[in-house]
């Protein structure tokens, strides 16, 4: 019997649907990832990119457990000497761009290569409730009730 290799011809992508309000930020991050590569399938190939279209919506409204909302430190360069920059991840939640949170958590969880940043540019994600993406009908995904550790209060 032959191994099945998907060609970039034959997958099918979906859109899917995720509301993150209440959603731990990790827990949301692995099956996002996981929908983005397309491990989800049993048409898995690790060449291709078979993953669906995620749109996640209330991505300001996630929760980091524990003490990460004021300890969790993110860091980024300039390039210049000297010139690394740090932000805790409350004062990026509550900032103007929240759902950067949620976007690097995934993207950490890509492999990076030409691939991953194809994958990537098939997440949309949204701070608030609305998204431009209804035209595409995509199927709503509760996260939240596939394990009791998905959800927390805020």
């Amino acid at each position: 019997m032959k191994t099945y290799s998907a060609k970039p011809a034959e997958v099918t992508k979906k859109w899917v649907l995720i509301d993150a309000k209440g959603l731990v930020v990790g827990r949301l991050a692995t099956l996002v990832a996981m929908r983005l590569r397309g491990k989800h399938l049993p048409t898995y190939t690790p060449h291709v990119d078979c993953g669906d279209n995620v749109v996640i919506i209330n991505a300001a409204h996630v929760v980091l457990t524990g003490r990460k909302r004021d300890n969790k430190v993110y860091y980024k360069h300039t390039g210049f000497i000297g010139g690394i920059k740090e932000r805790t991840a409350k004062s990026i939640l509550e900032g103007r761009f929240p759902e950067r949170v949620v976007e690097k958590a995934i993207e950490r969880m890509i492999p990076r290569g030409p691939l991953g940043r194809v994958q990537m540019g098939n997440l949309r994600v949204y701070p608030g409730a609305e998204h431009p993406h209804e035209a595409q009908q995509p199927e709503k995904v509760d996260i939240a009730s596939m394990n009791r550790k998905n959800m927390r209060a805020a």
